[in-house]
């Protein structure tokens, strides 16, 4: 039995088979071959398994974000079965005898180039398809991929780290439990772990290598204990902690269909936190009021190229739809920092926590925002809707915004295209924000605010510097004082107040807002249930 330790960011138990997620290296060596045959075989059996990977993965997106978001992946398949790009590989391996990795890789550098030089953009974009389903092939090839979507069944993910755009690629039917060698418990992979309500540890003691694949496992995100190849005895121990948790789950189903009231009568609102449609599962499930904070940026994550204003309108209508009525909070764009996608051409920056990131973007970049705001506004004639933009620092980012709203409403009027009412929001992550909290409120409905960050500006620690978990105290008197502040200066304004960041979800603390005059909460699904319980004692 091999015992590690880590830091739990998300408690329960999960007990099954060990998947270590490592990104593909597909460096390519150039070989003779002298069975023609067998590599024209090796390649074909890859491709079929690419093909399959992406009808897979073509299948998800359907189900997830709507059909235009999935269409890339119909594309990649017609690609990989284009007439030239397969006689390309095959000559090459006939003709030169070269292995198939090498033949795949000259073919994708000829097809790129092509691609690149033409004058059409929509076909220079295809040069990144080429380049994608190249090198699928080759992982496939050379035996070093393994993707999200390679899961053969329910497992308990172990990687050194992982992005926000690797994380929203898996099957989440399939994550028992994430375990991070890296990380930090105030990353965003960790606030999606807790999203997913499974188990999860960051910062273990764990040597990341495929020897430990289709190993028994077991997670325990009470102890931060992470068991492998566990003896009876530990795992006798952990079945029955298992058991007991999930007892106690159910025990919370008490709380479905009951008030989210204070014992003195006060009525706090209960949302929830999603990263994208297919979280809203879980919010209906563990009976959220609404939705405080649905993070848009996971949109954008992931892919090759921009969402277009279809494809967004799809996702926020039918989160809207289905919650029939009930709040829903959309923060528009908030890439940059550890989100990043490369299409955007964000160049790297010495310190990106505080750099081109959120509403910075979308206020230099007009268009990017023009597209967003138009299908939210869209989307508001379908349901309870609320915009709340992010990294907000002055009075005159707030009214250059309400102005491209104005302009956004006009153009939808001339185009007779339908939209609702809807809230305009601002978060209160800086320092400046919310000492200046009574300047902003005038101008907006309602403050959220974002405590992760909030924090990390106010104690000056980078919160994914996991050698910093140490100094991190999201108690910190600064961080509640502020917190204080904002809440004082919203109602002042006839604005309401809320939390979305994760200290929302710390019971600790929960008493101590509800006295500063909170409003709102809003947290990972997984947590409601209890947070109600918890507010009803208060």
């Amino acid at each position: 039995m091999i015992v590690r330790e880590g830091k739990s960011v998300f408690k329960g138990v999960a007990i099954g088979k060990i998947f270590v997620y490592k990104k593909a290296e597909n460096a390519v060596t150039k070989e003779t071959i002298t069975d023609v045959d067998a590599e024209l075989a090796r390649f074909e059996e890859a491709k079929a398994k690419a093909m399959e990977q992406l009808k897979r993965l073509y299948e998800k997106a359907l189900r997830d974000v709507g059909e235009e978001e999935a269409m890339i992946f119909d594309v990649h398949q017609m690609l990989l079965d284009d007439l030239d790009y397969n006689e390309s590989i095959t000559n090459i391996i006939k003709e030169e005898k070269m292995n198939a990795e090498y033949a795949v890789f000259m073919t994708c550098e000829q097809f790129m180039g092509m691609f690149l030089g033409m004058d059409d953009e929509y076909m220079r974009g295809r040069a990144a398809d080429i380049e994608d389903i190249s090198k699928r092939v080759i992982s496939i090839l050379n035996g070093t991929q393994v993707s999200p979507e390679a899961m053969p069944e329910p497992v308990i993910i172990v990687a050194e780290d992982l992005a926000p755009s690797e994380t929203v690629q898996f099957d989440k039917s399939k994550i028992l439990a994430i375990v991070i060698q890296k990380g930090s418990a105030n990353s965003h992979t960790a606030i999606l772990a807790r999203t997913m309500n499974i188990p999860s540890l960051v910062t273990t003691d764990i040597e990341v290598d495929t020897k430990y694949n289709g190993r028994t496992a077991v997670v325990d995100g009470f102890a931060g204990l992470f068991y492998i190849n566990p003896d009876d005895e530990t795992m006798a121990k952990m079945v029955e902690k298992k058991k007991r948790a999930d007892e106690q789950r159910a025990l919370l189903q008490e709380m479905r269909g009951k008030e989210t009231v204070t014992k003195s009568g006060k009525h706090i609102h209960l949302y929830s936190n999603i990263g994208g449609v297919q979280d809203v599962d879980a919010v209906l499930e563990n009976d959220s009021e609404g939705i405080g904070l649905f993070r848009s940026e996971f949109l954008y994550l992931g892919r090759d190229d921009y969402p277009t204003e279809d494809e967004q309108f799809e996702a926020y209508k039918t989160v809207l739809a289905r919650m029939q009525g009930k709040k829903v909070i959309i923060r528009t764009l908030d890439i940059g920092a550890d989100k990043q996608a490369d299409y955007f051409g964000i160049p790297k920056e010495e310190n990106p926590a505080l750099g081109f990131r959120a509403i910075r973007i979308c206020l230099t970049r007009e268009d990017v925002f023009r597209t967003q705001l138009r299908a939210l506004l869209r989307a508001s004639a379908f349901g309870n809707l609320g915009i709340m933009f992010p990294m907000i620092i002055s009075v005159k980012e707030i009214v250059r915004i309400k102005e491209i709203v104005d302009e956004v409403k006009l153009e939808l009027d001339r185009e007779d295209i339908a939209y609702g009412n809807f809230e305009l929001g601002i978060m209160i992550e800086t320092p400046a924000a919310a000492v200046i909290s009574d300047l902003l409120a005038p101008h907006v409905d309602f403050f959220s605010i974002g405590t992760n960050d909030l924090s990390q500006y106010t104690l000056a620690i980078d919160r994914q510097n996991q050698s910093l978990d140490n100094f991190f105290d999201p108690h910190h008197e600064a961080i509640l004082r502020l917190i204080q502040l904002t809440i004082e200066n919203a109602h002042k304004s006839g604005a309401w107040c809320g939390i979305c960041g994760e200290l929302g979800a710390d019971m600790e603390v929960t008493a101590r807002f509800i006295q500063m005059g909170i409003d709102e909460l809003s947290v990972s699904p997984g947590y409601t249930l209890e947070l109600r319980k918890r507010i009803r004692e208060c």
